[in-house]
């Protein structure tokens, strides 16, 4: 009798819970245990397994077929973290506002978000694209040739982006950097940052735009850019990509320079 009083007692709270995070168990079990189990099933990565898909559901150098495919992918099949038709379109309006001419994107995963900005970019623009790893390199590769995009257009540089971000001048000639995409590893959002600045790569009205700094946040890097003094600044608020009611952001900053 004890434990069944017991039991009812914490129902509500155990259903509270539940439907309090709701999204959280969905992006659990599309992200983790779905990945587990076709991991297992089909021998191929995930990051193979949208290539596939988006290799026989797209059109070939046709950007736009490309991002549709994958985020119906993303969708319907198996959750991978790219940006997203959501905060895509608030990409896709800063990109073209600004204009930039040389950019920089730090994690290319599977490249959704190079093909993104490369067909945003006006004619003569360079994207450099950086990805750590070499596995993921080679899908991104794949994903970028498909839509139709040259090496003249994206260069893809297979580094890690603390290695990376101090040659940019020396190795590869860069003068200024007019927009930087970041969506890797969100504990190097604050130093790679930090080397941006160091690099003098930003000029005044160069733009940092940097995904997921609610979810799954970047604390440290967001109290950098309150304190510099180096950026104007804004959050575009908008829930986490292929799920609901999950609240992230991306950060848009302007860099200003020291005042």
């Amino acid at each position: 009798g004890n434990l069944l009083s017991l039991t009812l007692a914490f129902l509500p709270l155990v259903l509270t819970f539940i439907i309090r995070y709701r999204y959280y168990f969905v992006l659990f079990y599309r992200a983790v245990l779905v990945r587990m189990w076709y991991d297992c099933t089909t021998g191929l990565s995930r990051e193979e397994r949208a290539f596939q898909y988006v290799l026989t559901h797209a059109i070939p150098g046709d950007p736009e077929s490309i991002l549709e495919t994958f985020d119906l992918w993303c969708s319907k099949v198996e959750f991978i973290s790219n940006i997203g038709p959501k905060k895509g379109k608030i990409m896709d309006r800063i990109l073209s506002e600004h204009c930039p001419l040389t950019v920089l994107e730090l994690g290319s995963h599977c490249g959704y978000s190079t093909v993104r900005i490369a067909r945003a970019l006006p004619l003569g623009a360079r994207l450099y694209s950086v990805e750590m790893d070499a596995i993921n390199a080679a899908i991104a590769e794949k994903i970028i040739r498909l839509a139709g995009f040259d090496d003249d257009t994206v260069e893809l540089i297979v580094s890690p982006s603390d290695e990376v971000i101090p040659r940019l001048r020396a190795d590869y000639g860069l003068e200024r950097l007019d927009f930087v995409f970041m969506d890797h590893w969100k504990k190097c959002y604050r130093p790679d940052l930090q080397a941006l600045e160091g690099s003098g790569l930003l000029g005044k009205g160069s733009v940092v735009l940097a995904d997921n700094v609610l979810f799954p946040g970047a604390p440290n890097f967001l109290r950098h850019v309150r304190k510099s003094g180096l950026y104007e600044w804004k959050i575009h608020r908008a829930t986490l990509e292929y799920s609901k009611g999950i609240r992230d952001g991306m950060a848009e900053l302007v860099y200003q320079g020291i005042k």
